[in-house]
């Protein structure tokens, strides 16, 4: 038996689509609505055949998960999200993989972001603890935690055909909005950890994590798309970081020009190492030499 269990918050557009996906290979399916939606959700779901259950309103979907997995009654449950969907070859492929004897299995989740699949960065494959043997997998009360996990576990293959589908951010709005959700739970956790923030944070931080997204994670092969993206993570960045220093009451800070500029100039040559890295990766082979050379001696 395999209990579908979905987690949702304002989400009657998006779920009769995810429950039509999952229909024939669910003996159940539970829906767990957040007490702060305020949309038809519950109502969508008892039509749609569901159990629906609420849940208080966290701000994060973690503890909904633990709530939710313990109203299923099947052996098995697959956890998903309201703006996801489960293809007919994932479907096959998760009743061959509850039968190989192992306990939980992360799937892949093709991610549809602005209207397009992103293929690179973190983005792919995406790699999402869902299904599992009822009692193997357990969510820390964090938001974006790795769960813990109980016995044996598998991956599915990381193909277009094998995962998850990912309706995710339909507009910038709906990006900034969950943002700003986000930050508020990362800042406190960044306070907690004993963070000592300084001014350089605003500006090193953002830069940092646009390098990471845009060239280590190849965001660049998206296209325009993976520019957003990596601008967009910057910008989570910096809002993070004034959320650190609102919680410190913005106290004063003198910033002088050599130090903005020894901070700039720091970033500005990691900025110049990936580009020229990114040179080197479509540059013929003695090409590849030459701009090591001079990437070497520019250092």
């Amino acid at each position: 038996m395999l209990s579908i269990v979905i987690t949702a918050w304002n989400e009657e557009k998006n779920l009769p689509r995810v429950v039509a996906s999952v229909k024939k290979l669910a003996d159940e399916i539970i829906v767990v609505v957040d007490k702060a939606s305020t949309d038809q959700t519950a109502e969508v779901a008892k039509k749609l055949g569901c159990k629906v259950f609420s849940h208080a309103h966290t701000g994060i979907v973690e503890p909904m998960r633990n709530f939710s997995i313990s109203k299923a009654t099947g052996p098995w449950v697959l956890l998903l999200d309201a703006d996801e969907e489960v293809s007919t070859s994932l479907s096959s492929l998760i009743q061959k993989k509850i039968k190989d004897g192992k306990d939980y299995y992360r799937l892949p989740r093709k991610n549809i972001i602005f209207g397009q699949w992103i293929k690179n960065t973190h983005w792919w494959p995406d790699y999402v603890y869902r299904l599992f043997k009822k009692g193997s997998i357990t969510w820390q009360n964090t938001v974006h935690s790795i769960p813990f996990t109980k016995g044996e576990g598998g991956d599915f293959p990381a193909t277009e055909e094998a995962a998850i589908v990912h309706h995710h951010y339909d507009s910038i709005s709906q990006y900034v909005d969950r943002l700003n959700r986000y930050t508020d739970y990362q800042a406190d956790s960044l306070q907690k950890s004993g963070h000592m923030f300084t001014w350089s944070d605003l500006l090193a931080k953002p830069f940092a994590e646009f390098l990471r997204q845009f060239f280590a994670r190849a965001g660049y092969k998206d296209g325009l798309h993976g520019l957003a993206l990596a601008g967009l993570q910057a910008f989570s960045e910096l809002v993070l970081y004034l959320k650190v220093w609102q919680a410190r009451g913005f106290t004063p800070a003198h910033i002088s020009i050599p130090e903005f500029e020894k901070v700039i100039k720091s970033k500005s040559g990691e900025l110049s190492w990936w580009v020229y890295q990114g040179k080197i990766d479509s540059a013929p082979f003695f090409t590849k030499i030459f701009l090591k050379i001079w990437r070497a001696l520019a250092r």
